[in-house]
């Protein structure tokens, strides 16, 4: 079984898993197309040798299925910067609402002192 077979194999694979996902509301509708972008990508780059082996030319590549390899490793870095820059996003959320909700919290003990003083 050749490279471009496993691959094949494995981009399909990938699709099916992403859609049942989707299926059982484990992953996100706006999130699957993205993945299921990715899947068809490497579909159609393992099926159409000639592509791949065009594009593994073009880029000074002796093997062509290292292509597939290195396409894939690129959208992981891509990823990881993504998930990176939402994470931090996500930690400025928690420290202004743990914030704010520090400030509520004050100032609901001190209304509770002025009512129980009255």
């Amino acid at each position: 079984m050749s490279v471009y077979w496993v691959s094949l194999l494995f981009s399909v694979g990938f699709i099916v898993v992403v859609l049942d996902l989707v299926r059982r509301q484990r992953l996100k509708e706006q999130y699957s197309l993205l993945w299921l972008a990715v899947g068809a990508g490497f579909v159609i780059m393992s099926s159409n040798t000639l592509l791949l082996e065009r594009l593994a030319a073009f880029l000074d590549i002796k093997y062509a299925p290292a292509v597939l390899f290195l396409l894939g490793i690129i959208f992981c870095f891509v990823l990881i910067l993504h998930l990176t820059v939402v994470t931090s996003r996500l930690t400025d959320q928690v420290l202004r609402l743990t914030q704010e909700l520090t400030v509520l919290k004050t100032e609901l003990e001190q209304r509770e002192r002025k009512e129980g003083t009255s």
